[in-house]
């Protein structure tokens, strides 16, 4: 059994990435290369996504599969370790299109609860 709740979890992650969503809006890819600052607060985000997917419960993530929760926290795992060679375009589609139908799927499962 998970020591953490997974609905406040899944809220989280659902912050997470509507905020990396609202980051992204109105910048371009070419944002990510030449913003440092930019490229680390999307870094993080998507970090802190896949951090937080890890502590969902093997119930959770087994009763909605629609949710990517391997790929998500495999994403942050090759993020954390390989944080020097980070492709800045892999990491603007995460969030520019795979973040988007995320935080619906996160919004309608937490609505469900």
């Amino acid at each position: 059994m998970s020591r953490h709740n997974d609905g406040i979890t899944l809220q989280q992650m659902r912050d997470h990435v509507v905020e990396a969503v609202a980051l992204a809006k109105g910048r371009t890819c070419a944002d990510v290369e030449s913003d440092r600052i930019f490229f680390l607060a999307l870094l993080k985000l998507v970090e802190i996504v896949g951090e937080a997917a890890t502590r969902i419960s093997d119930s959770m993530q087994a009763a909605h599969p629609e949710i990517p929760w391997r790929e998500i926290i495999g994403t942050r795992n090759r993020l954390v370790h390989g944080y020097d060679a980070v492709d800045h375009e892999i990491l603007w589609n995460i969030v520019t299109s795979d973040f988007p139908p995320l935080a619906r799927r996160l919004k309608a499962l937490l609505s469900d609860m």
